[in-house]
């Protein structure tokens, strides 16, 4: 019987069928990297049409759009690519002789079972699918998501990706979204806060402030990000420690941080060398 076996192993005619399989194979998975590379390059073009044809009408700003058409085709790529690599593994499977309709028939009873006790799961892809339709982030903005900050990095249909400013990175279940706090969404602000000591020349402060951000607003590169003249809103507050003014000034989405350094830098040396005073250190 054995014997039997090994000669017919050894007969070319065994073999050949097998081969022309193998080579079927390897012809559907190159198709399906073909196929990929081809559905990532229309998306590209894709994005850039939906650029112009956004910007036509003149909705947003050009980084707006950017990062709009970035995190929809990101997403379409991703579920291009699954659903390619998918149709390529049956048809592969299918090419060896295997019987998939059994098995998608027993995926398709197991998808139902695990469906019914997968509510959590159902749940993160429909936060995932009323992020991206509703535009709420986009891939780059700075925003903070259930009392989390970062810089958005990855959306998916089941999760959010952040990366906060020490580079941690966080991984938050689209589901479990109930606060999305956007810094970046068309333009920022950068808030300046100080408390100067009591009985501070507060007018001559406010005077200084205002000069300093007149200035800023003037010299390069500053004077792109910022898109209005610093507003100076005064005292804020009287408090046991000292006189909380108060003043901000309107960015660039996520250039706030730039501009603001620059103004705090350039204020402290004024106040400084006008001798405005802040409150001892108790």
């Amino acid at each position: 019987m054995s014997r039997r076996i090994a000669l017919e192993l050894l007969r070319v005619e065994t073999w050949i069928p097998w081969i022309f399989r193998g080579l079927r194979v390897l012809m559907i998975l190159a198709a399906a990297w073909l196929f990929t590379h081809v559905a990532r390059r229309l998306l590209r073009r894709l994005r850039a049409y939906a650029v112009r044809s956004m910007d036509r009408r003149g909705t947003a700003t050009d980084l707006e759009l950017e990062k709009r058409a970035a995190t929809i085709v990101t997403v379409l790529a991703k579920l291009a690519s699954f659903v390619i690599w998918m149709v390529a593994v049956t048809m592969a499977l299918n090419e060896l002789t295997f019987n998939v309709q059994p098995l998608l028939a027993s995926l398709g009873v197991a998808g139902l079972a695990l469906g019914l006790g997968a509510q959590a799961l159902i749940k993160d892809w429909l936060g995932g699918l009323l992020i991206l339709l509703e535009d709420q982030i986009r891939i780059g903005d700075a925003v903070t998501i259930n009392g989390v900050s970062g810089s958005v990095e990855e959306i998916n249909l089941r999760t959010t990706v952040l990366r906060s400013e020490n580079g941690a990175v966080h991984v938050i279940a689209n589901g479990l979204i109930t606060t999305i706090s956007n810094l970046t969404r068309e333009y920022a602000y950068f808030i300046f806060e100080a408390t100067l000591a009591h009985g501070t020349d507060v007018d001559h402060a406010l005077r200084i402030l205002n000069e300093v951000g007149v200035g800023v607003a003037q010299d390069e590169p500053f004077r792109a990000l910022i898109l209005a003249p610093m507003e100076v809103m005064g005292v804020d507050r009287l408090a046991e420690r000292g006189i909380l003014l108060r003043s901000r000034i309107k960015t660039l989405p996520s250039k706030q941080a730039i501009v603001g350094r620059e103004l705090n830098r350039r204020v402290s040396a004024q106040w400084a060398a006008a001798g405005i005073a802040f409150p001892a250190m108790s």
